[in-house]
């Protein structure tokens, strides 16, 4: 199998969380992607569109063809483009291995937190080359759970997050592909490759990020494996719910939480 199950679900709370994540981090991952008009931009893995609305919003001269496998993620896609008002954006249910596009259709692809969730990513990479025109740019934006640290420090918590690591590689995915960003994409062929290090630092003094990242982003996505980590007994259940409390607590006055994307660019 090319994909795994979705690690995280597909209920109506990971739809707002994959929403308040998006949101939060407009900013930090977004500010640096803007496509000319009339450009024809393919969104590779679009979900449920949270990343589409920001997408479409920073380039709202350019067309956009956003596809996903999922046919109820995508339902849920156009709802929230009809919803914003957004007219260019175009939906179409694909696999991302063997899309319905003529070589050489796209100026720009753009791939963000799609990655992860891939058995053979760099298979998908190479799947995706030809349908950009020469010349044409790649985007992929992806996390690395490895990479957060945060005060209280706290060894349950840390667990935690290995379980949903854990969990996510046993489903076929790589909860850690984020460093792996520059290997993958240079060895399906892309040239003028860059990778950027976006780092989330959260503190008291950013309350908007306390609230929309660490509470209601990351804590909610390690929380939301709890019944599997139960399953499968990966951990102590009181110890889970200390490690829970404990990623919680970072979000409390004095707590710090820092999380880093990764951010890479290339051409065909």
């Amino acid at each position: 199998m090319t994909y795994h199950m979705y690690v995280h679900g597909y209920s109506a709370r990971e739809s707002e969380r994959l929403t308040d994540q998006a949101q939060t981090l407009t900013e930090l991952l977004h500010r640096d992607t803007r496509y000319s008009k009339g450009s024809q931009v393919l969104e590779a893995g679009c979900g449920i569109g949270a990343q589409t609305v920001i997408l479409a919003r920073n380039s709202p001269d350019a067309l956009i063809t956003s596809v996903d496998i999922s046919e109820a993620s995508l339902k849920q896609a156009q709802e929230t483009i009809q919803h914003a008002g957004i007219t260019n954006v175009t939906f179409r249910q694909g696999d991302i291995f063997h899309l319905p596009f003529k070589p050489a259709t796209f100026d720009h692809i753009f791939v963000c937190f799609v990655l992860e969730h891939l058995t053979e990513p760099q298979q998908g990479l190479e799947r995706l080359r030809p349908l950009l025109k020469e010349g044409g740019t790649l985007t992929v934006i992806e996390g690395d759970h490895g990479s957060a640290f945060f005060h209280p420090d706290d060894p349950d918590a840390r667990q935690a997050i290995d379980c949903l690591v854990e969990l996510q590689h046993q489903a076929g995915g790589n909860a850690l592909i984020g460093r792996q960003l520059y290997p993958l994409i240079a060895n399906a062929g892309y040239r003028d490759l860059h990778v950027s290090p976006r780092m989330v630092y959260i503190d008291a003094s950013r309350p908007g990020l306390v609230e929309g990242f660490t509470k209601l982003t990351f804590a909610a996505m390690v929380e939301g494996v709890a019944d599997e980590v139960e399953k499968q007994g990966l951990m102590n259940q009181d110890a889970w719910k200390k490690g829970i409390t404990a990623l919680y607590h970072t979000t409390e006055p004095g707590g710090v939480f820092c999380y880093t994307f990764f951010k890479a660019t290339a051409r065909r």
